[in-house]
């Protein structure tokens, strides 16, 4: 079992950035596939980037570009760098770990139910 916990949230204005982070415990990163998912009010939970445990990543068409999805190994840490943020980008985001995914049509997903961290809070005001 892997424990989750997400860090980095804040408020911004539209274009600048922010780093997440989602520190693991109980487990290792590299043993998991990974993803950060976002969860805007009155919507429903979205995937925004994912690691699978073979290195392939695929991010959300909004965020391609602009959003960086890595890990450091040696920290146990899963990122989530944001650049260019846009008031759309508002919302509770959160870190997920999987021990299995598949990769359909370019896209990680998860095969079950993932471990889910609490959430940090991004709002960007235009």
């Amino acid at each position: 079992q892997v424990q989750l916990v997400e860090s980095g949230g804040g408020s911004v204005q539209a274009g600048g950035s922010l780093r997440l982070s989602c520190a693991a415990s109980g487990s290792t990163v590299s043993s998991y596939c990974m993803g950060w998912f976002r969860q805007a009010p009155g919507k429903e939970r979205e995937g925004v980037a994912a690691i699978a445990n073979n290195g392939y990543i695929s991010y959300a068409d909004s965020v391609t570009g602009r959003f960086t999805i890595s890990t450091d190994n040696a920290k146990n840490i899963l990122y989530l760098q944001m650049n260019r943020l846009q008031p759309e980008d508002t919302g509770m985001y959160y870190c997920a770990a999987e021990r299995a995914c598949l990769i359909v049509g370019g896209v990680v997903q998860f095969m079950a139910t993932p471990y889910w961290g609490q959430g940090t809070h991004v709002t960007v005001s235009s």
